[in-house]
């Protein structure tokens, strides 16, 4: 008996019960990316003040900008919907004009309006704070890019997060049938090599703006597998055992017949 089960280590040959448990963890982090992509657009992807991911997106997150400030850059990127054109315009000509303490007063209630809703410590202590003077100025700076700190914080965030995610992934579509077992664990390692770009072309990315396609490269890499995997493992548990067809194989065993 016990060789039996062994024998239907596979996709096509789960029980229900099992087939549910991955079927719930595949959907909910098929919806994790899409909340991650959209997460991307309305952030990094509105670096440039227009819609999409591009190089230029990669580059004012982590080189920076020199021709601008940071807070110029987010009042024409992602933070351009949170006040009105005119609001707008004046922040930027204050920064322009090297944000004078004697000029705070004009633009604080700006601030009060549509900033510190978000920008405070209190409600989100990870983004910069924006409630006083001191605060600000620090945004009215050269964009510089990404700091040490944030690099080091988001690096080990995505790095360990990510990688339990396409553990577990990687641990459903390893049972996938039909596949050369090279070429399964290729789809299965890609994932993580193309994580080790990404995030390694971030910290090139702040020193030289040219390496920002590799962070586009590393991101659409393990976005493809993942979609393999996903699509492959949801096909097997649920459509392919109807063709009646049974699937007597260990996928956990490197020996073949």
């Amino acid at each position: 008996m016990e060789n039996r089960v062994m024998s239907q280590m596979n996709l096509p040959s789960l029980g229900i019960a099992v087939r549910t448990l991955f079927t719930g963890y595949l959907l909910v982090m098929g919806i994790g990316i899409l909340m991650s992509l959209a997460q991307i657009l309305l952030t990094h992807g509105m670096a440039d003040g227009e819609f999409g991911v591009s190089v230029d997106d990669v580059v004012y997150s982590y080189h920076g900008n020199k021709d601008s400030s940071k807070l110029e850059a987010k009042l024409n990127g992602s933070m351009k919907d949170k006040a009105s054109d005119a609001d707008r315009a004046k922040l930027i000509m204050w920064t322009r004009e090297g944000a004078p303490l004697e000029h705070w007063k004009k633009v604080e209630p700006i601030f009060q309006a549509n900033c510190i809703s978000c920008h405070s410590i209190e409600v989100m202590p990870s983004i910069a704070p924006l409630t006083s003077y001191e605060e600000v100025s620090k945004v009215t700076e050269t964009d510089k890019g990404a700091s040490l700190d944030s690099l080091t914080r988001v690096s080990h965030i995505h790095l360990f997060g990510i990688a339990f995610i396409f553990i577990f992934v990687g641990y459903i579509f390893s049972l996938a049938v039909g596949f050369n077992e090279k070429v399964k664990a290729t789809i299965i390692a890609i994932p993580f090599l193309f994580l080790i770009i990404d995030i390694s072309s971030w910290w090139i990315t702040s020193v030289f703006p040219g390496f920002a396609w590799f962070t586009i490269i590393g991101g659409f890499g393990y976005m493809v597998a993942f979609a393999i995997m996903w699509f492959t493992s949801m096909y097997q548990m649920w459509i392919l055992p109807r063709n009646g067809k049974t699937y007597d194989i260990n996928e956990w065993t490197d020996k073949r017949e």
